[in-house]
């Protein structure tokens, strides 16, 4: 498998009795950054940053994250819960011999990566999140900002049975398709990137399995530590035209890091890793070199 002047390796690694399939790339010396999609996306949802971290030395491992694409898809809603989601990633480094990592997140990779670096900050070198807040600022803005709230409808929606997998999967993946590509740019998803993405939502048992991540949440929220800093430094990228998450929500996240810097990027939209790849990547590989 290949991209443009990178080589790409696959590998399914065994971690927290799941199977992760999972791509690398960069030299296997280089400081582990592993990248977290989120939904409805898979290890793609990073194509515009492999190539540069790579380039830049480092070790990139990008899973489909359980639920997704070629990873297992565990049954039951339950096994989608926030700790789960978290000791799979843990399982990875260590089965990729790492005592600490590098992390990037976006969207619900973005919600795993904040929870692993506020649960197990001795696990995380540096910590890098795209365009979603702190979970304590979510559930505070979902509880009592209106605007947020209404944002959020697609989240209630998720928790019916069978409706939102129906909607989803009508005439070729159509209401997907049509949600996906309008929450961003008018360009920022081609046609070959779609259909990339109906071929990883029609794997057996992955809509069900994606959306028993937002079932997961409201069911079996996370216990947290009384402590709720992030003590890892933090770089939150943040484009504003984001119809899901309301950038208000992006200084109070930061408020919560020992060492954070916050960067809206004005025009992008929710999917600012493909709008704005070039910053985002210059971001990226200055945040770790430091």
């Amino acid at each position: 498998m290949n991209l443009p002047d990178i080589e790409l390796e696959e590998a399914y690694i065994k971690t927290n009795r799941t199977l992760l399939h999972t791509v690398l790339s960069g030299p296997r010396g280089g400081r582990p950054v592993i990248l977290l999609h989120g939904f409805p996306e898979f290890w793609r949802g990073w194509v515009k940053q492999i190539p540069a971290l790579a380039s830049a030395g480092y070790r990139v491992i990008v899973p489909d994250q359980r639920g997704y694409n070629l990873s297992d898809k565990p049954k039951g809603i339950k096994s989608y819960r926030m700790k789960e989601l978290v000791n799979d990633i843990i399982g990875l480094a260590d089965a990729l011999g790492y005592e600490k990592v590098n992390l990037v997140g976006h969207d619900w990779g973005a919600a795993v990566a904040w929870t692993l670096a506020i649960w197990y900050p001795e696990r995380s070198h540096r910590l890098g999140i795209l365009n979603v807040p702190h979970p304590a600022v979510m559930s505070r803005f979902l509880l009592h900002d209106l605007e947020q709230l209404r944002r959020s409808w697609y989240i209630f929606l998720f928790q019916l049975p069978w409706l939102p997998e129906g909607g989803m999967r009508a005439q070729d993946w159509r209401g997907a398709m049509r949600a996906l590509r309008g929450s961003g740019k008018v360009h920022t998803f081609s046609d070959e990137d779609v259909e990339k993405y109906k071929e990883a939502w029609s794997q057996p048992g992955a809509i069900t399995s994606m959306i028993n991540w937002y079932r997961a949440a409201a069911r079996y929220p996370s216990g947290w530590m009384k402590d709720q800093r992030v003590h890892v430094p933090t770089l939150m990228l943040w484009g504003k035209n984001d119809v899901a998450l309301t950038h208000s929500m992006a200084q109070p996240s930061i408020d919560l890091c020992d060492d954070g810097r916050l960067v809206f990027f004005e025009q992008a939209t929710h999917w600012v890793q493909h709008e704005e790849a070039e910053a985002v990547n210059r971001y990226l590989v200055d945040f770790f070199s430091t």
